[in-house]
């Protein structure tokens, strides 16, 4: 009996050690973020699942200071495209989908 409760206790831990979601920082690759966001450089991102990693990575790809992720608020009838603002300020707005995948990018 006492066999099986040891089993079940290192199951247990090697389960909970695996369910945990850690964020990793993300260093730009020239050491420094100039804080004027462009898309030009994270379009890949569109159709990804908006999790904290990846928007954590889109945000230091795109030189970004900031990110916020909102559900998708542009008219879908307006014929502009949908990384319309694809740089300027030092914000990058990403817009998901019903299912959270990224719908859209664009900076302000």
């Amino acid at each position: 009996m006492s066999r099986i409760l040891v089993v079940a206790g290192i199951a247990l831990i090697a389960l909970s050690a695996c369910s945990s979601t850690q964020v990793v920082p993300v260093e730009p690759i020239d050491g420094v973020i100039s804080g004027q966001c462009h898309t030009d450089m994270v379009r890949g991102a569109v159709g990804l699942a908006a999790s904290p990693g990846t928007v954590e990575r889109a945000r230091v790809d795109s030189d970004s200071l900031g990110v916020s992720v909102v559900r998708g608020q542009r008219d879908r009838n307006a014929a502009t495209p949908a990384d319309s603002t694809s740089s300027g300020g030092g914000h990058l707005t990403i817009e998901v989908g019903a299912t959270n995948n990224i719908t859209a990018l664009r900076c302000g």
